[in-house]
């Protein structure tokens, strides 16, 4: 575990952008379905509604018109980005990489721009966001593009209350820059741990070289669909959080009650009320958008930070942190001024 202050690195959040599927779903939809008295799905998963894409309404066409918002927003034209990261936690086909296919839909076909995915399920933004900055401090990229298009609704078991209601889909986007000397943005701190013996807690086991069509086509189908066992995840996750978030803090030689915001994964109700409680946070310093989003999955993160900034609950000079947890069972969190 480290125990020494990392050096910040200079990096700038340069703009966000965000792209929610036309289908608006509420969670009466869910208590019609499972025959629940009215307001069931919305007592049990905290969630008043989320969005759900359509046939024609693929991964990287979230991740693409969200990256649109985000260019739009900075004045940007695509060939000003000098890299295209998609960080979604399952791509839109097994080959090629979804950021290929994005960086067709941004009209760059005939560019050079180097498209390549960094995966590491709901953490893929932080993850992404921690190679880019050294990336950029060392002089390799000048700008580059962070995007996550989601679809978990296309693995959804749609018997399974503690999960089926639970996910939303959706695109966000964050470009990112160097910082010039006079400006006070930098990323002060990443960090990230991996408790492997939570793997089989949170999966989905076919997409992969592992479940063969001519294995069963019954198993095959069974094996696409998200399975989640969650009170063993919750419990691990619950007994890990608190020295993780120490270690985090050490690393960006600040502590957390410093932080203007707190922008979390969007993972469940009870799981944002435990970071809360854990970390002792004002009840308006941590971002919420869960209850008309859904958990979006690598697009949480991202996502809620373009509210946050939307919102005007950011604002240049402010330290916040993002922080999350994934399947492997793995947390990552990044402290950054903004």
């Amino acid at each position: 575990m480290p125990s020494t202050v990392a050096r910040p690195l200079p990096l700038r959040i340069v703009s966000t952008g965000q792209y929610l599927p036309s289908r608006r779903v509420g969670s009466e939809h869910f208590d019609q379905r499972w025959g629940k008295p009215e307001g069931w799905t919305r007592r049990h998963v905290g969630i008043d509604y989320r969005h759900f894409a359509g046939p024609d309404e693929p991964a990287s066409l979230l991740a693409a018109e969200a990256a649109r918002m985000a260019l739009d927003r900075a004045g940007l034209q695509p060939r000003d980005l000098d890299a295209v990261v998609s960080v979604a936690g399952v791509g839109e086909q097994s080959i090629p990489c979804t950021a290929a296919l994005v960086q067709r839909r941004l009209g760059l076909e005939d560019a050079d721009t180097p498209a390549f995915d960094v995966n590491a399920t709901c953490l893929g933004f932080l993850v992404a966001l921690d190679l880019v900055a050294t990336a950029i401090a060392v002089g390799r990229y000048r700008r580059v593009l962070l995007v996550a298009g989601e679809v978990p609704s296309a693995g959804l078991n749609w018997d399974d209350t503690d999960t089926a209601a639970l996910f939303g889909d959706g695109g966000a986007a964050v470009i990112v820059e160097a910082a010039r000397p006079e400006q006070d943005s930098c990323l002060l701190a990443s960090h990230m741990q991996t408790f492997s013996e939570g793997t089989g807690y949170c999966q989905v086991r076919g997409g992969g070289t592992r479940m063969r069509v001519d294995g069963g086509l019954e198993a095959y189908l069974a094996a696409t669909r998200f399975e989640m066992s969650g009170r063993q995840t919750y419990r691990l996750a619950a007994q890990k959080l608190p020295g993780f978030m120490q270690a985090l803090f050490v690393r960006a030689g600040v502590g957390v009650e410093q932080m203007q915001r707190l922008v979390p994964h969007q993972a469940s109700a009870k799981a944002l009320a435990h970071l809360q409680r854990a970390l002792g946070l004002r009840e308006d310093s941590l971002v919420r958008v869960l209850q008309t989003h859904g958990n979006q999955m690598s697009a949480s993160i991202p996502l809620a930070l373009h509210h946050a900034i939307d919102g005007g609950q950011l604002r240049r000079g402010d330290l916040f942190a993002m922080v999350g947890s994934g399947a492997g069972l793995s947390f990552a969190g990044a402290v950054l001024r903004y």
